[in-house]
């Protein structure tokens, strides 16, 4: 048999769900790949600690180290999270020649390059399937299939758990704070959510699509990051009487400044493939002048659609060790510019409370016009003494952007700037 030796970092959701299928499916998994995987060693920090998989045969030991020196281990599958000490592992596990597989997208974003440098450097793969979208196939889309196409934007529902409580509260009106407390009952969100709600989780998996999208190599720190803890109902029922659904959004395009990468919220068309996307699901769009545009859709968390994700990976780089020859393309990246966001063209919807009295509208069309900033279109709702502005501008530069709403802030007529979140979408 063509047998490969696993060891596994890590025996959580993603982890226990992957173990329970190389035990139960072995036989299965041998008859279509003609691989024979075996599971030698599991590294957990607690051992006494009951999980949900049988394990019979297979050693549970607290020194991930030795695990990844253990010359019975041919491959090494990284699923326990986080920087500390996954990269270490990670790391030693390339320098000595052996192929990694993660479920790590907060380490690959960060620490990437590297990575990916240390595994060229030792001729073995790094693969990374499930760091994006769960289950949904798209890093080797992009860095396979599509590696000869001008891709010009990505644009991606990456974070299941934002999705799930914006797509409350725009279907059932349903407050922020019980949208996050029903996605945690459902185990959508963890009880602490802010890496969910920040935007982080979401700015690590744009740094990925970024980076492979454009050859060029995006780090964390690159990708500014806004969450959905200031959107309200009134908002997403305000966008959706303009015709726009809100979303949070990962975005990495090609700009005349260079590579640019962010997450925010964003009104989206309704008539926009990403727009339709409910519930805890993740979607990817692609755009490409050869391609024109490609989505992706499916599944992005939970330990069933990561854990087929690190499996097919798991295939990949057995087969490459027993080939004794690259199977998987290496990832490689070229030197480009990346562009501040400031740079970036942008727009926005601003709703503001006003005095309602004559001459307020002027005031504020020319505080928009003193940043250069124009203005699409204007609806008032007045009520009593205050009236609500939603004003939607044209497409200018975020510094002008944000001059704008720092003028607009500071005049004597408007009592609150209420919300500001931007716009994705064709028109200028």
């Amino acid at each position: 048999m063509n047998t490969i030796g696993i060891g596994l970092l890590g025996a959580g959701t993603v982890g226990g769900t992957l173990i329970h299928r190389l035990v139960e499916e072995h036989a299965a998994i041998a008859a279509k790949t003609g691989l024979d995987l075996q599971v030698r060693s599991i590294a957990v920090r607690d051992p006494s600690k009951k999980r949900p998989f049988e394990a019979p045969g297979i050693a549970i030991t607290t020194d991930a180290k030795s695990l990844v020196d253990d010359p019975a281990v041919d491959l090494v599958v990284e699923v326990m999270g986080g920087q500390d000490p996954a990269g270490e592992l990670v790391l030693r596990a390339l320098e000595a020649g052996k192929p990694v597989v993660t479920a790590n997208k907060e380490l690959i974003a960060a620490q990437g390059s590297e990575l990916i440098a240390a595994a060229e450097r030792s001729g073995v793969a790094l693969l990374f399937e499930a760091a994006v979208g769960g289950g949904i196939p798209i890093i080797r889309p992009l860095s396979e299939t599509l590696a000869g196409e001008r891709i010009t934007r990505v644009m991606g529902i990456v974070n299941g758990t934002t999705n799930f409580i914006l797509s409350r509260m725009s279907e059932e009106g349903t407050a922020y704070e019980d949208a996050l407390q029903q996605a945690q009952d459902l185990g959508y969100a963890e009880p602490d959510p802010t890496a969910d709600v920040s935007g982080a989780d979401a700015a690590a998996k744009a740094a990925i699509l970024a980076s492979l999208g454009f050859g060029t190599w995006v780090g964390l720190d690159h990708v500014p990051h806004t969450g959905i803890t200031d959107i309200t109902a009134t908002d997403i029922r305000y966008a959706a009487n303009l015709g726009y659904s809100i979303k949070l959004l990962g975005i990495a395009e090609d700009t005349s400044a260079g590579v640019s990468a962010r997450v925010h919220p964003v009104l989206l068309p309704t008539d926009h493939p990403l727009a339709a996307i409910r519930g805890a699901t993740n979607a990817i769009f692609i755009e490409g002048p050869a391609i024109d545009e490609l989505l992706f859709a499916g599944p992005g968390a939970g330990g069933d659609p990561t854990a087929t994700a690190v499996l097919g990976d798991v295939i990949d780089a057995a087969r490459e060790i027993l080939a004794g020859a690259q199977v998987a393309p290496r990832i490689r990246f070229a030197p480009s510019e990346l562009a501040d966001f400031g740079s970036v063209p942008t727009k926005w919807y601003v709703r503001l409370e006003v005095a309602d009295e004559p001459g307020v509208l002027a005031q504020i069309a020319a505080a928009f016009g003193e940043a250069a900033v124009s203005i699409k279109s204007v609806w008032q709702e007045g009520t009593d003494d205050e009236a609500t502005l939603l004003i939607v501008t044209h497409r200018a530069k975020e510094t002008q952007q944000q001059e704008a709403l720092e003028r607009v802030r500071n005049l004597d007529c408007v009592n609150r700037v209420a919300a500001a979140i931007r716009v994705e979408s064709d028109e200028s």
